[in-house]
C-alpha cells in the first residue's frame, strides 16, 4: 500500500507532537511547585502524628494523667473534695480507680468559660461495667444551683446487668443557648465493656454547626450527631465546676433535689484531655490509634 508523501509527514508531525505532549506531562508532574516529601518524614507516625501529645496541642485547655497526682496540668487545679478514689495501673502509667467514688472540683476553671468554650472536644480511657440499677456521670461541667450541668458524660449503666459487657448506654447532654438541653445517644452500636477492656471514649461538639459526635475505640457510633445551631448551640454558662464521677446530688451539701437515678462511679478512668475544638472522626480514630501504639 503507498502513502501520500502528504499523508507520511502529516503522521511523523503527529508523532512528533504527541511525543512532545507526552514529554511535556512527564516534566510537568508537580504544576505547583510543592515541596518534596521524603517516606522517611512519616516513619512510625500514625495519620501524620509522633504521639498523642502532637494531637491538636494548640487547643488542649484541660489535661488529667492521673499519673499519681489529680492535679489538672495547666491550672494545677486541685479536687476539694473526694471519695473512693485511689491510684490503679491505667491504660498509660497511673490510672484514676473509683469505688463507688468521686472527684469535685469547685473551680471555675478559665478555659471553661463562656466565652473560652463553644466548641470542645473530650478525650478519655476508661473501664466501666452495667449495674442493671444506677446511672454513673462519668464527666459534668456541673453548673451551681442545677442538677444538669453545662456538659454532662451520662453512661447508662443502669439499663443492662453487669454480666452485659456488649453493651453500654452513653448518652452525653449538653446546655443551649436558649435555656434547654439537646443529647445524643449510641442507640444502634457500643464499645466492648467490662472491668478488664479498656474504651477510648471522644465526645466532639461543633459550635458553628451543631455537630455531636460520639466516637468509641475510632468509630463513630452516635445516633442523633446534628444537634441544631441558634438556640440549640451550646452555651458554657458561668460560673461552673468540673465533677468526675457524680453529679451534685451524690455530693454532701451540694444536692438539688430528691433525685436518685445516679449512684457515684464504680470504674477507672485515665488520660482525660479536653479541647477548645471540635475533632473530626478521623483525627479522633487517629488519637485512639496512637493510645494503642503507646504514643
Amino acid at each position: 500500500m503507498k502513502f501520500s508523501h502528504i499523508y507520511t509527514k502529516g503522521c511523523l508531525l503527529g508523532l512528533f507532537l504527541a511525543g512532545l505532549t507526552f514529554s511535556s506531562c512527564k516534566k510537568d508532574g508537580n504544576p505547583n511547585n510543592l515541596p518534596s516529601v521524603s517516606p522517611s518524614a512519616y516513619e512510625g507516625k500514625i495519620d501524620g502524628f509522633a504521639s498523642t501529645d502532637e494531637v491538636f496541642s494548640d487547643n488542649l485547655v484541660a489535661y488529667f494523667s492521673f499519673d499519681d497526682t489529680y492535679n489538672e496540668k495547666f491550672s494545677n487545679a486541685s479536687p476539694t473534695l473526694k471519695t473512693g478514689d485511689s491510684f490503679v495501673s491505667g491504660f498509660k502509667g497511673k490510672a484514676l480507680s473509683l469505688n463507688a467514688g468521686y472527684l469535685y472540683y469547685a473551680t471555675q476553671f478559665a478555659a471553661f468559660k463562656t466565652d473560652a468554650f463553644k466548641s470542645f472536644t473530650i478525650s478519655q480511657w476508661i473501664k466501666i461495667s452495667n449495674n442493671g440499677s444506677k446511672r454513673t456521670m462519668l464527666l459534668t461541667l456541673a453548673r451551681p444551683g442545677n442538677l444538669q450541668g453545662n456538659l454532662n458524660i451520662n453512661l447508662n449503666t443502669n439499663s443492662r446487668p453487669a454480666t452485659n459487657l456488649d453493651f453500654i448506654g452513653i448518652q452525653p447532654v449538653f446546655a443551649t443557648v436558649g435555656g434547654g438541653t439537646q443529647d445524643n445517644l449510641n442507640a444502634n452500636s457500643s464499645p466492648k465493656i467490662g472491668p478488664d477492656n479498656w474504651v477510648h471514649l471522644v465526645i466532639a461538639y461543633n459550635g458553628s454547626t451543631g455537630r455531636f459526635n460520639i466516637v468509641a475505640n475510632g468509630v463513630n457510633i452516635g445516633s442523633y450527631s446534628d444537634r441544631g445551631v441558634g438556640n440549640s448551640l451550646f452555651k458554657s454558662y458561668e460560673p461552673s465546676e468540673l465533677i468526675f464521677g457524680a453529679n451534685y446530688n451524690l455530693i454532701p451539701g451540694k444536692a438539688i433535689n430528691a433525685d436518685a437515678s445516679y449512684a457515684a462511679m464504680t470504674g477507672t478512668i485515665d488520660e482525660v484531655r479536653i479541647y477548645n475544638r471540635f475533632m473530626p472522626d478521623a483525627i479522633a480514630k487517629a488519637l485512639y490509634q496512637l493510645g494503642l501504639a503507646n504514643k
